[in-house]
């Protein structure tokens, strides 16, 4: 089975952006731009406050979307090698179980002390990979369905139950979602996170599967001799493919931008309206169907390979940023870098701008390390 050119840089690209952000990175040309332009720019690079949607706000929702395109992929794989069901279901339910572990030890440790929080986007996708897993074999139709039911609830949880003091929909701090958060962790998100909207998100990792198990159907091109014939059946079908992906993007994106222009539903990133899960959804279809014709389809591979040694090891490089970088390492080599930087009388803002991307390059470094070795993380 042929990999996914396109899957493996989508991932790769949101982890070199992850670990940009992680340094720091965007915050220092947020800064260094003010006043002009580019600020608009590098604006995008992080979260609406509320009622909105930037670019940044995307990263998560793509985050999931591909983490159902390679559930696809590999539950393909293990029924070709003669998995069973229970097997499969074994598996997804040990790799849910290191995701929920992963997710709390990475908000566990404070400095007031050890916390248990659900805040963390692999929490969120112990729970949707469960899910997309469990209706993995249900026709389209249904998970769709199922995928809208999800929404549904959603909407009713928010608009439909009645909780003192937490009443309003879409309000920060004063919604079910908060109430929530109360009641699993007796505590509230002060930037307005809650831990529910692993509910809706479920849909990112279920149309990715739909979207997996779509790329998975080459069909035959038995009688065709020619190796041009085929690679022209296969860019035919191929184009087929992504015509129908963007039909549904277009879907979505209409659904989710008409629920906010109309004042239904607002889209807010931060408790996962179903607004902002279909206009979100809608773009991270966009982005793979872009991906796929440029990448699999026209067969344009040459440079990618800065990106998918990264995207391999995903899950290492995250936690290594997330939790390493952010309470040692970055601090660290910054103060080596600006040390280096100082003396050569540059500014402060390039002093800053250098120690970012010094932290990059040593991550992306040893992810370089663990490709050429053939070491990957996985669970």
């Amino acid at each position: 089975m042929r990999r996914l050119a396109s899957l493996d840089f989508m991932r790769g690209l949101i982890m070199v952006l992850l670990a940009l952000e992680s340094t720091a990175l965007y915050e220092h040309f947020f800064e260094a731009t003010e006043n002009s332009i580019l600020n608009s720019f590098f604006l995008q690079f992080f979260h609406h406050p509320w009622n909105g949607l930037r670019f940044w706000d995307l990263i998560q929702p793509a985050f999931m979307f591909m983490a159902g395109v390679a559930m696809a992929y590999s539950l393909h794989q293990q029924k070709q090698n003669g998995f069973s069901w229970k097997n499969s279901f074994l598996k997804i339910l040990k790799r849910s179980g290191w995701l929920f572990f992963w997710g709390v030890l990475d908000y566990a440790v404070r400095p007031k002390g050890l916390s248990f929080e659900l805040w963390d986007v692999l929490t969120q996708l112990s729970f949707t990979t469960l899910v997309a897993f469990l209706i993995f074999e249900w026709s389209v139709f249904y998970q769709i369905t199922f995928s809208f039911g999800l929404l549904l609830l959603t909407e009713y949880l928010y608009r439909g139950t009645h909780i003192t003091g937490f009443d309003m929909p879409f309000v920060d701090q004063h919604n079910f979602g908060n109430y929530m958060d109360t009641v699993l962790m007796n505590k509230i998100n002060a930037d307005g996170w809650v831990a529910i909207n692993c509910i809706p998100t479920a849909v990112h990792t279920i149309a990715g599967a739909l979207v997996g198990k779509l790329l998975l159907g080459a069909g035959t091109n038995r009688g065709l001799e020619n190796i041009d014939e085929k690679e022209n059946v296969n860019k035919e079908k191929g184009l087929l493919k992504i015509k129908t992906i963007l039909v549904f993007a277009i879907a979505c994106l209409c659904i989710g931008y008409g629920l906010d222009f109309m004042g239904l539903t607002p889209i807010i990133k931060r408790i996962a309206t179903s607004s902002f899960t279909l206009a979100s959804l809608g773009w991270c279809l966009i982005g793979l169907a872009l991906c796929y014709w440029w990448i699999d389809i026209l067969d344009h591979k040459k440079y990618l390979l800065f990106f998918t040694i990264v995207g391999m090891n995903s899950l290492f490089i995250y936690l290594f940023f997330e939790i390493v970088g952010a309470r040692w390492f970055n601090g660290y080599i910054t103060a080596i870098s600006s040390g280096i930087l100082n003396m050569l009388h540059l500014p402060a803002i390039i002093v800053q701008i250098g120690a970012s991307l010094t932290i990059f390059a040593i991550e992306w470094s040893i992810c370089y390390f663990l490709y050429k070795k053939k070491i990957f993380f996985k669970i």
